[in-house]
């Protein structure tokens, strides 16, 4: 793509703004350009469970939800949302209830009469989901969209007449048939499948609409949003957007991969609401997502306003790793480093070094290395006495002349102290991302540049250095060092990963240093964790885990946590653990392995899209899931740690 054409999806690369959305009210709620980001998350009581379901809504309240989503997958569960909102109304809640619709109309019909707002999936609410492949004419796809306004029309007149607001929410993983065949499973294909509902809304003047872009995949995600803006930004009306990572999973994964995805759209000003979609209780979404939104708040850092830059140099619809010079093991085709810092302890001993990945056997004298190693440690002026494991680089200061001569020690120095080296001498040079003279790069080709930050606005910074680097044709590969210093572990992680992810999902960045006073394991943790997140560098199993729901047939965290207990060890090997059926083969587009419930007590298997095993017992499901996975030659045995390390 010529990057004169490329359309714009945010205000400004170099300067964050809030893009202008339309205001949409709520219920009680607005969101939009005017407002605050709201916070919403959604119910796993079963929706016939009134007592449940009131219970479960007063909770994500107390804790701060601000609107509430409950599914309705028949008209029955849509009936039963009148009496949920009455006893809360009674009991002085007037949070907005949002009814979640699959499949469904005349579900989506009645709830329409019941609560403030309507979520439809275009690609299961009046179009087809067989996974069928259909050659289309342009004549047949326009008789489709005639047929799928003629099914969706009643719900825009409805929610007119009742001024209930609706979120047109497409997911990758549940694209209809009809636009994987014209599409593909590609952003493309979710913007076109919101376009086409969004298209019959303004045809009847109908525009008190919400829209989303989800997926499990962070760049699917990102690219998809910025698609949707653009392609918004060409009819000059912009409806708010509603931003979530969807099966995002548990824990710290979850919330780091959530962080990714919804930060690196919250750092350009995009989102009007947002669920952190976690396979935990609802109420413990609420928390995070009021901690990253902090960030967007008052970071309490200060902003390094950037003139703005005549053009984009590069294309934020698809990615496109930066070229850059290979130096050792940093740059070009090499996945990015991991550096981790020891130059604060004073004693530096082989137990440091389990922090970040290696633990050493006195009694065997050898090292193991697990699979999240850092590559480098940044001792300063510190002193090794002890024999490292050959595959570990260490590097030091300038003034650091310990094993200078080694080919695995480098010397990390200051612009300034780099006049004192070789100018074809392989070392790291610091640089602060408030300076955009970059032109001293030129002399030193064999430099790996440390770019750090500590700024409200740091990703902007950060893409205007490589922004000057592409201007003068300069490939030192760069490392992304970000100096964030908060004590709260988890809200550390969330502002660390909402920084950096954007810009390794635009691929940049050789490598990752987090500069902090968290613990070792927890910076190596949260390093590998936002590589693992932006699929940079692989270095674990991935789930892909929804969150429950009333859907919802088994106990999902718990059989969430049976099925990493036996193969968090199958690096590289995706796995997705859905509730039902809604959420099954579509949403876990990205898994290499399903397990997916049909009915109660009953699972189907998956690999890929393919069922292989159908209404397994649940209590033989995830041994049945192993066996599949080891017969499709995907299973390795889970090493044994000698009981010396």
């Amino acid at each position: 793509m010529d990057q004169e054409l490329i359309p714009p999806y945010c205000n400004n690369l170099y300067n964050r703004s809030r893009l202008e959305s339309k205001v949409v009210k709520i219920g009680s709620v607005s969101i939009g350009y005017d407002f605050p980001i709201a916070v919403q998350s959604m119910t796993t009581a079963d929706t016939m469970d009134t007592d449940g379901s009131v219970e479960e809504s007063i909770r994500m309240i107390k804790n701060g939800c601000e609107i509430v989503r409950l599914t309705a997958p028949s008209i029955k569960e849509a009936e039963n949302l009148s009496a949920i909102k009455q006893r809360l109304r009674a009991a002085g809640y007037n949070t907005p209830l949002v009814a979640d619709i699959h499949f469904t109309p005349n579900a989506a019909e009645v709830a329409a009469k019941h609560v403030e707002k309507v979520r439809i999936n275009p690609g299961n609410y009046a179009d087809k989901k067989r996974f069928e492949e259909i050659e289309y004419t342009d004549e047949s796809y326009k008789n489709e969209l005639i047929r799928i306004e003629a099914k969706f029309t009643p719900l825009v007149l409805l929610c007119k007449k009742h001024n209930v607001a609706m979120r047109i929410g497409t997911n990758h993983g549940s694209l209809s048939d009809r636009i994987l065949s014209r599409f593909g499973d590609t952003p493309k294909g979710m913007v076109a499948s919101a376009m086409e509902f969004l298209d019959v809304c303004k045809k009847h003047n109908y525009h008190n609409i919400v829209l989303s872009m989800k997926a499990s995949n962070t760049i699917v995600m990102v690219q998809a949003y910025r698609l949707l803006v653009a392609e918004m930004q060409k009819s000059g009306a912009i409806y708010p957007l509603h931003l979530g990572v969807t099966e995002a999973g548990d824990g710290e994964d979850g919330r780091i991969k959530s962080a990714v995805g919804i930060g690196s759209l919250l750092e350009d000003g995009i989102g009007d609401t947002v669920r952190v979609s976690l396979t935990e209780k609802p109420e413990a979404e609420i928390p995070v997502a009021r901690k990253l939104l902090a960030k967007y708040n008052d970071s309490g850092l200060a902003t390094i306003n950037l003139d703005s830059f005549e053009k984009n140099f590069y294309n934020p619809y698809a990615y496109s790793k930066r070229l850059s010079t290979t130096l050792k093991n940093v740059g070009g085709s090499n996945v990015p480093v991991v550096i981790a810092d020891l130059s604060h302890v004073e004693n530096i001993k082989p137990s440091h070094f389990f922090g970040f990945g290696y633990n050493y056997s006195m009694t065997l004298d050898k090292w193991n290395i697990s699979d999240a190693a850092a590559d480098f440690v940044y001792i300063g002026d510190r002193k090794i006495d002890f024999e490292l494991p050959g595959t570990l680089r260490v590097l030091t200061s300038l003034n650091n002349t310990e094993k200078s001569q080694s080919p695995n020690y480098q010397q990390v120095v200051s612009k300034n102290e780099l006049k004192l080296l070789h100018v074809k001498q392989f070392c790291f040079v610091r640089h602060d991302a408030s300076d955009l003279d970059v032109s001293y790069l030129k002399d030193y080709p064999n430099v790996s540049v440390i770019l750090e930050g500590n700024y409200a606005n740091t990703t902007h910074l950060f893409r205007a250095f490589f922004s000057k680097l592409k201007e003068q044709n300069l490939l030192n590969p760069v490392i992304l060092s970000s100096l964030i210093n908060i004590d709260d572990p988890e809200k550390y992680q969330l502002w660390v990963a909402s920084e950096l992810g954007s810009l390794f999902i635009d691929g940049f960045g050789d490598g990752i240093w987090l500069q902090s006073k968290q613990t070792i394991q927890h910076i190596n943790a949260t390093s590998f964790g936002i590589l693992q997140a932006t699929r940079t560098r692989i270095s674990k199993t991935e789930y892909i885990s929804c969150p429950s729901c009333g859907r919802t047939l088994f106990d999902l965290q718990e059989t969430t946590a049976k099925i990493k207990e036996k193969t968090s060890h199958l690096k590289g090997v995706k796995i997705g653990i859905m509730g039902c059926i809604v959420n099954g083969p579509g949403e876990m587009a990205d898994a290499d392995y399903g397990y997916v419930g049909t009915g109660p007590g009953k699972i189907h298997l998956y690999k890929e899209k393919t069922i292989m095993r159908k209404n397994v017992p649940e209590a033989e499901a995830v041994d049945a899931l192993i066996e599949l996975i080891r017969e499709h030659g995907d299973w390795i045995e889970k090493p044994k740690i000698d009981s010396n390390f």
